[in-house]
């Protein structure tokens, strides 16, 4: 792991020279926001494994930070993961930076029960965890999505433009962050088969028996990201919903080299944050992280008090959404379709977690 700087950045001009404090983790020194007055508030963030820049998980929680910097004029700091092993060290720079708030991303937080241990054993800091719950902390606040609504409407346009009627998926880990995109995903294409009667196969994952999916075992391993993908691809799949943070590039390049397929973003829009797949990504299912990430920061940085409820993203909150369907020939009829599901969804009439 390698050293970050971090200097926490007063406002008043005298001390703006401080020297910077030499901290575990990577990065730059905490940076005032742009605009004309800095607010004296530090926010940071810790990564979960992988960077800041993977155009996926990561990133889109970096999003929030550096939209409060430019936005709100406050200072941040943050630390990156390259494993679980460095949650607890970076985390401890963060606490001994003085951050009014850190973010924890991901929920690997989780392993060993850290961020509870962490939340407890540093009661004065407090903390926001992204994919994460409370076990009774007063300073721990939950960032959690009902991923698996966006992923339904994802399920059901993959099965409906799929023309071999066989759809993929594999998530980075089995754990529930990423399970829950994959089982709505699943239901979504067989609500799509229950109501066309067309038969729809869905490869890499059944709720019905989750220790048989498709997992890489991390968010890093490109190479069996590759090898699941070309596995779905020999099968007959041509609809592509990789829920492993940047390993979407490894699916990406089995579409090119086939020739065949086409792929569905997770977290950010990825025909926008990569543009040279726009041409293979039919949409993604957004989770917007950068909102709920910068909606936090304003909102204690304003003076409000902190406090453990829950943010949930969902469809009716706008938290999560599928991305637009670009240059796709996406059907006004399945267009409205997809609207039709997401009322149902909203008003509680369709289960995006109940197999049809």
């Amino acid at each position: 792991m390698n050293l970050i700087t971090r200097k926490r950045a007063l406002i008043s001009v005298a001390l703006a020279g401080a020297s910077a404090l030499v901290l575990a983790g990577c990065g730059a020194a905490p940076e005032a926001g742009g605009g004309d007055e800095s607010v004296d508030y530090l926010a940071c963030a810790v990564s979960d494994e992988g960077s800041w820049n993977d155009k996926s998980f990561n990133e889109a929680a970096y999003g929030g930070l550096e939209q409060a910097k430019a936005d709100l004029g406050v200072q941040t700091a943050d630390a990156e993961s390259a494993s679980p092993e460095d949650f607890e060290p970076n985390l401890t720079a963060m606490v001994d930076e003085g951050c009014d708030v850190i973010f924890a991303v991901g929920f690997n937080f989780s392993i060993d029960n850290l961020i509870f241990d962490f939340a407890d054993a540093n009661p004065d800091s407090q903390f926001v965890w992204i994919d994460g719950w409370n076990q009774g902390q007063e300073n721990l606040k939950p960032i959690a999505y009902s991923m698996n609504q966006s992923s339904f409407l994802a399920g059901y346009l993959a099965a409906a433009y799929s023309e071999s009627k066989t759809i993929g998926t594999y998530g980075g880990m089995n754990i529930p962050a990423v399970t829950d995109f994959m089982t709505g995903y699943y239901n979504g294409a067989k609500y799509y088969e229950a109501e066309t009667g067309t038969p729809v196969t869905v490869l890499g994952w059944d709720p019905a028996t989750p220790d048989q999916g498709d997992f890489v075992g991390d968010f890093a391993n490109t190479a069996a990201a590759q090898s699941i993908s070309e596995g779905q691809l020999a099968a007959g799949a041509d609809v592509f919903f990789p829920v492993a943070g940047g390993l979407f590039t490894a699916t990406a390049t089995v579409i090119r080299d086939a020739g065949n397929g086409v792929l569905i973003g997770v977290d950010k829009d990825i025909a926008t944050t990569q543009p040279e797949l726009a041409d293979i990504t039919l949409t993604s299912v957004e989770k917007r992280m950068t909102q709920a990430v910068f909606d936090v920061i304003a909102d204690l940085s304003s003076g409000g008090a902190f406090n453990v409820e829950p943010y949930v993203g969902t469809l009716e909150n706008d938290g999560t959404a599928l991305s637009d369907f670009g240059s796709f020939d996406v059907s006004a009829d399945i267009q409205a379709k997809l609207d039709e599901i997401k009322a149902g969804i909203i008003d509680g009439s369709i289960d995006p977690l109940v197999t049809p």
